[in-house]
């Protein structure tokens, strides 16, 4: 039995946060509104017309240009950010005892400047993480362009159409000094995240099979596939449609103490343990979780609070799980965070 370690998502599974869409609507007039038109975008290109060179996540490179015509730097990010990380209860404790019985990562497609706000917080290292590096600084911009960016964005706020878009990410913006800070940014998303799991499993000489991914979004569907393939662990955490689709696990729920119960289980007994506990699980919780299988001390802190929604994703099963799923991902982090992709 190989060395089994430990790759999360960081903005669902840990946090409540999407920081890029705060960011936007921090930053920019009626930035919800434009970040979900480019985030929808984005799925399009990714999902639906899989456009070659295009990865899931490519939202935070398209926001760029737009956020600095409204005056992001990298020390207001940093600022937003530390004060705006918004934790799953549990979060703390479960990357503290997992990171304590194996390697652990976070792979994020958000930007570097947020996953340090979260490590500063949890106290997880910085050097065992993944994120997409960003410079707000090494691009100025002048008054003419930030009026001609500003005037885009108001164009996609009343016209949120696919050619419009189009037009403007790929015809307009690079004909501006300003689209070179986009050429900077490679998002960790995707491809992206399955590039940093391959990295970590070349670094640490670890096993496609010891792997334990946990994921909720369509940036995590190529990691998330990688593990299911491969014979480790793929779970959906209040993931969407997307996530839950690449899923063997899905979870629902309002902390994160179940993900501390099956990487336990995982660490110390494997793939097919797991499988068992949640199918237990699944009939009967609180047996499933009086098992040889299960550390009793996690058992007790599950059993003393509102126990999660656990099972295998099937055929029979999928729809019944994205709709509940969606419930509560639009519960916990708000209607927008919750309906993106």
């Amino acid at each position: 039995m190989g060395k089994k370690f430990f790759v999360s998502d960081c903005e669902g599974p840990i946090s409540i946060n999407d920081n890029a869409f705060e960011l936007s609507n921090h930053f920019i007039d009626d930035g919800d509104k434009f970040f979900e038109i480019v985030s929808r975008y984005d799925d399009v290109l990714a999902d639906v017309l899989k456009r070659q060179g295009y990865n899931a996540g490519g939202t935070l490179k398209l926001i760029l240009p737009f956020l600095k015509a409204y005056g992001a730097t990298n020390n207001n990010i940093i600022d937003f950010s530390t004060s705006n990380v918004h934790l799953i209860p549990g979060a703390v404790e479960t990357l503290k005892f997992i990171n304590s019985i194996m390697p652990s990562f976070i792979v994020s497609t958000s930007y570097y400047h947020y996953i340090m706000a979260v490590c500063n917080k949890t106290g997880f290292p910085i050097d065992k993480t993944y994120s997409t590096k960003l410079d707000m600084d090494n691009v100025d911009i002048d008054s003419e362009e930030s009026d001609i960016i500003k005037e885009y964005k108001s164009d996609i706020v009343k016209d949120p159409e696919f050619e419009l878009l189009d037009r403007i990410f790929w015809k307009e913006l690079p004909k501006l000094k300003i689209a070179s800070i986009m050429d900077t940014v490679k998002p960790i998303g995707g491809e992206g995240k399955k590039d940093a799991v391959l990295d970590i499993i070349s670094q640490y000489h670890l096993k496609a099979q010891d792997l334990f991914y946990i994921g909720d979004s369509i940036t995590d569907v190529q990691p998330l596939k990688f593990a299911n393939d491969n014979g480790g662990i793929a779970v959906s955490f209040n993931g969407n449609e997307y996530a839950i689709e690449e899923a063997e696990i899905a979870v629902i729920a309002d902390n994160t103490m179940i993900t501390s119960v099956m990487a336990d289980i995982f660490n110390r007994y494997g793939t097919d343990n797991v499988f068992e506990f949640v199918e237990d699980y699944t009939k009967d919780p609180e047996y499933a979780l009086k098992s040889r299988f299960v550390n009793q001390k996690l058992a007790d802190k599950m059993l003393s609070s509102t126990l999660p929604h656990v099972e295998m994703v099937t055929c029979n099963n999928i729809d019944d799980i994205i709709e509940k799923s969606s419930e509560i991902r639009k519960k916990l982090r708000g209607e927008s965070i919750g309906g993106l992709g």
